[in-house]
Formats: C-alpha cells, structure tokens, sequence
C-alpha cells in the first residue's frame, strides 16, 4: 500500500492550488530545515546527564 504516480500528482496540485507557486520553495525549504534540525536532535546525545554516579546515592550511606 504506496503512493502511485498518479496519487502523488493530485497531491502535488492541491498543495499548489493552495499555496501558490510563490510560496512552494520557502515551504519545501522550511519542511526540510525541520527534518534536519529534528534528525540532529534525536541523534545528539542530551546536554544534561541525570544518570547518578556510583557510591553518590544517599540511601547507601545510611
């Protein structure tokens, strides 16, 4: 179950007719820029590490 030719087409001139051609290169850019900044996010490991260390548990030294 895909997307043929002729689905892609129809989607192609609804989205012109609604946007206009004008506005077709900023919008594709601006979905692309998304993606990139998204795929950079989910791969970049996180700025702060909550992970405790061994032995800095509280509860141990009781």
């Amino acid at each position: 179950m895909g997307l043929g030719v002729p689905e892609l087409l129809i989607i192609l001139a609804v989205v012109l007719i609604l946007f206009g051609p004008g506005r077709l290169p900023g919008l594709g850019s601006g979905i692309g820029s998304a993606i990139r900044n998204f795929r950079k996010a989910v791969n970049e490991p996180d700025s702060i590490d909550v992970t405790p260390s061994k032995g800095s548990d509280p509860a141990e030294k009781r």
